[in-house]
């Protein structure tokens, strides 16, 4: 008979056809092999387990086992001509032989059919063997009883004796498939979403990785197929499961015993898997939970769904996994809260130090506040200076409010406002500045700005802002501030810095804003008495000839009052127009509010 099978093609918008194009009887086997992909910089990146997948095909009405039988005993028969004939080499069997032995294999795991599951060991070749290594050992997520496990592990040692020996395949493919099953466990996560979740949250890396795009594009599809891999072996066992009449929850009595037989693998596989292997089953383990990010139950990390991704990842570290930190610092990137947990909670238990302050760093680089929560209250991070400063350099309001929630030291504090300044971002500065005592601004007045000014990229527009808002709260102490920088000789202050001061905000440039504002004066005197318009412009109403005067200034210093303080140039012109439009001399002291208020008496309303 002619079998025909089909290749299950990936359509984004319907990801439940991974479960319903198969039904639980259905015979299933997909051959893999895994590659480890760097990814990463600084230290801070994890491996990424990826595969080469031949299309998972469906043999359509292989049902019971007769034809299982049937096909099995004529392997077995070729098998024993092979072995008389002592002429002809044994032969490896071929590709659609090889095929159909996983999925007949496949079948009779999944229907707990142990005796023709041993007879399909029997006439297997080395790579068919490893093959049904990988087969049997995936199906130990799913056991229920005591029977199953000592049917399956049984299985498993028969395997292995009988030659299989790619462990390190077999470690790195049910390192990913349990990391899936206990995913899917959580109550907000549904087969039919994974698929979607697991596509953005992977764009998502990507696009933050640094590389040829080829290369990205091509690890996007194989992760992808990976993962269908994983979810359509779910949904497989899942329906097996509910047509015995059984839950899809596991109870831990089940999780106990599936890592039980994960324990009989390693114990199988001895020296042969190295430290390498279980580093790399690590990253697999840890890598679509990264994934899922946020998808979580709160709280799953310590409910029973997690109990298989704890117990198997604390087997992998036992035998020698060394990259907890970096897959602690990743999952803290990608703010996946219920990992960053479970890898604290390893990493205390076999006293591995990992480096939460960092992790810190990189969950409030990219504004993962749950994540950050967990890394201070259960891990105890409490270098807030780095992450606070990078907040503020990037205007991220919600971090730095949470920061200073959480309580900084004056001096953080400071060193975060000038940051914010140095990157004009003024709502920030803003925020801070009440949280600072006036004591500690005013000691480190100079400072601040000298810094703030160095650091700028080209815009001082941060600076402008702390003048302009009175920022040490005493007009005199913050115009002499300014005046003290411009007339500085220090190297250390930015030439850009000192000649804006030195233009604006000095006592110089307010000496200079008087005189031009006497010069204004006079220019406007002479236009009055000499000037030749027809429009006699002293024959005006005084306040339309103050307007024609000063209503420029008087905008302009409107604008530029959007704080407490005007610069001193500016403010030079201001005082010497009251002075003349009230006909009596202002105090040098006066700032902005009075000045206007002064021009506003004298000029028309219809022009306020």
């Amino acid at each position: 008979m002619e079998d025909e099978s089909k290749t299950l093609m990936v359509d984004e918008k319907e990801p439940m056809h991974l479960v319903k194009d198969c039904q639980p009887e259905d015979a299933f086997f997909s051959e893999m092999e895994m590659d480890h992909a760097m990814e990463g910089d600084k230290g801070e990146g994890s491996d990424a387990i990826f595969s080469r997948e031949a299309p998972l095909v469906c043999k359509g009405h292989i049902r019971g086992t007769s034809i299982g039988r049937s096909r099995a005993s004529e392997l077995m028969e070729e098998s024993e001509v092979r072995k008389k004939d002592k002429n002809k080499q044994e032969k490896k069997l071929s590709r659609q032989d090889r095929i159909e032995l996983g999925r007949m294999f496949q079948g009779a795991v999944s229907s707990q059919d142990l005796k023709l599951a041993e007879d399909l060991i029997l006439v297997a070749d080395p790579q068919t063997l490893n093959d049904m290594l990988c087969i049997a050992l995936d199906s130990i997520w799913f056991l229920t009883t005591r029977q199953e496990l000592s049917g399956i592990t049984g299985l498993i040692k028969k395997i292995v004796e009988n030659g299989a020996n790619d462990f390190t395949r077999a470690a790195l493919r049910t390192s990913f498939l349990a990391s899936c099953v206990s995913a899917c466990q959580s109550r907000t996560m549904s087969l039919s979403d994974t698929v979607g979740i697991m596509a953005q949250r992977l764009h998502e890396r990507l696009q933050e990785c640094h590389g040829d795009e080829v290369l990205k594009a091509e690890a996007s599809v194989k992760v992808q197929k990976f993962t269908e891999w994983a979810l359509k072996c779910i949904g497989i066992h899942s329906r097996c499961q509910e047509n015995k009449g059984r839950r899809n929850h596991s109870t831990i009595l089940e999780l106990q015993l599936q890592l039980s037989a994960f324990r009989t693998f390693l114990d199988l596989a001895g020296n042969s898997l190295t430290g390498k292997d279980f580093t790399e089953a690590f990253d697999a383990a840890c890598f679509p939970l990264t994934l899922f990010s946020s998808s979580f139950d709160s709280g799953w990390a310590s409910g029973i769904s997690a109990t298989v991704i704890q117990g198997l990842l604390g087997m992998l570290v036992e035998g020698g996994a060394d990259n907890v930190n970096q897959c602690f610092l990743e999952a803290s990137r990608f703010g996946s809260t219920e990992l960053v947990r479970i890898l604290l909670q390893i990493a205390q238990r076999n006293s591995l130090d990992v480096d939460v302050d960092l992790a810190l760093g990189f969950a409030s680089h990219y504004c993962k506040i749950g994540t950050m929560e967990c890394l201070v209250e259960e891990g105890n991070a409490g270098a807030f200076l780095g992450p606070l400063m990078r907040a503020a350099e990037r205007g991220c309001m919600q971090v730095v409010q949470w920061f200073v929630e959480r309580g900084c030291r004056d001096m953080e504090l400071c060193l975060a406002l000038t940051a914010a300044a140095s990157c004009c971002h003024v709502g920030i500065a803003a925020y801070l500045l009440p949280h600072i005592p006036q004591h500690v601004l005013a000691a480190l007045s100079i400072e601040i700005l000298k810094a703030a000014g160095e650091r700028s990229s080209g815009s001082l527009d941060g600076v402008a802002f702390l003048l302009r808002i009175d920022f040490l709260s005493d007009p005199a102490a913050t115009y002499a501030v300014a005046d003290s920088i411009a007339r500085s000789s220090d190297e250390a202050v930015s030439p850009d810095l000192r000649a804006f001061l030195k233009e604006h905000w000095s006592e110089a440039a307010f000496t200079e804003g008087l005189k031009y504002g006497e010069n204004h004066f006079v220019n406007c005197v002479r236009i009055l008495r000499r000037g030749s318009s027809p429009i006699c412009l002293r024959d005006l109403p005084p306040p339309l000839v103050t307007a024609i005067a000063y209503l420029p200034l008087y905008r302009e210093c409107q604008r530029a009052a959007g704080g407490c303080l005007l610069p001193q140039k500016l403010r030079g012109q201001l005082l010497e127009a009251a002075s003349r439009v009230g006909g009596r001399p202002v105090d040098r002291n006066s700032q902005a509010r009075e000045l206007l208020t002064i021009l506003e008496d004298h000029l028309p309303t219809f022009f306020l």
